[in-house]
């Protein structure tokens, strides 16, 4: 059995000084806002994780439903020898391409968690000891260079993880993409759908209060890494549709007035009482858009699947 590679193209400090330069940013800017990747240390890991299992949380079961019964499909399309995945976690969803993909040689998961990378591979190392599998601690949204490997590629980015990207940012990300790969190569992307409102609603805010626990989260991260004092309890979880942009908003809305102080940035915010500060958007799709934001960057669209109850879809795109 073959031993994974795992390479790092992020400074050893890159984590925390991303941190400190977005909570920086965010709590100053008018109306605050924090992205939503620091959602996820391993306690917010584990939140997320609980929330794919709540029954209104459909996006996960309905991305493996389409990758379960398309795999083959993917697999005949792309003729695949290296799958790269973006943001790969535990490479869960990936296992069933993975074992759908009869030429594949190389697996390249990218994610900023180290030790995330490091136990996905070698669990498929022991589950696949022919597949040589690299490891890249990256972060996708500020560039890298993919080692080589067998084409053709095929790059997957699941979850409906674009959608955390505002247009532009999307923009930018889908013409990275393109230049990462070669003429012929794919792309996978998993994007959830439009809906009604109701049912987008509860999917980001259920009664058990786990997705609040989760909003909550990013709080208790600049607390332990900033020494910040945010009170956790003084902050109320809110999500919400915003029809005109086809996006939902996650915020956390302050409960009274008060100071937080976050003493690694020597800053002291203010925060109104009812005043709200957006932790996420999470965009919701239409063929259409997918197909044009990809044209765009120069991907053609060529296959688009969807859920049984359409509410989910996978399309696959190939490099011009």
């Amino acid at each position: 059995m073959s031993t994974p590679a795992v390479t790092r193209t992020l400074p050893a400090d890159a984590t925390t000084a991303a941190l400190r330069t977005d909570v920086a940013a965010g709590l100053s800017h008018t109306p605050k806002r924090l992205p939503p990747k620091w959602f996820y240390d391993a306690r917010g890991s584990e939140l997320f994780e609980k929330i794919t299992t709540l029954p209104a949380y459909y996006p996960t079961r309905a991305e493996r439903e389409i990758l379960l019964r398309e795999a083959p499909r993917i697999a005949e399309a792309t003729g695949a020898r290296t799958l790269v995945e973006l943001g790969s976690g535990s490479s869960d969803k990936t296992r069933h391409l993975i074992s759908a993909l009869p030429q594949l040689h190389t697996y390249l998961p990218v994610d900023v968690s180290e030790s995330a990378l490091t136990a996905a591979a070698r669990a498929l190392t022991a589950e696949h000891p022919g597949l040589t599998v690299h490891a890249l601690v990256a972060d996708f949204l500020l560039g890298f260079a993919l080692p080589g490997s067998p084409t053709p590629r095929l790059l997957a980015f699941l979850g409906g993880t674009v959608g955390n990207l505002l247009p532009q940012e999307r923009a930018a990300f889908l013409r990275s993409v393109h230049d990462l790969l070669a003429p012929g190569d794919a792309l996978l992307l998993g994007t959830d759908l439009v809906k009604d409102e109701a049912t987008l609603v509860a999917a980001y805010d259920d009664p058990e209060g786990v997705t609040a626990a989760f909003n909550k989260n990013v709080l208790s991260v600049i607390n332990r890494e900033l020494g910040a004092d945010f009170d956790l309890d003084a902050f109320e979880h809110v999500a919400l549709w915003d029809a005109e942009r086809e996006w939902i908003e996650m915020r956390l809305r302050s409960r009274v007035q008060q100071s937080v102080k976050v003493p690694a940035l020597d800053l002291a915010v203010v925060f109104e009482a009812g005043e709200e500060m957006r932790t996420e958007v999470s965009a919701k799709f239409r063929e259409e858009t997918v197909r044009a934001e990809l044209t765009a960057a120069g991907l053609d669209l060529a296959h688009w699947w969807t859920d049984e109850a359409d509410r989910f879809a996978l399309s696959l795109a190939f490099r011009r």
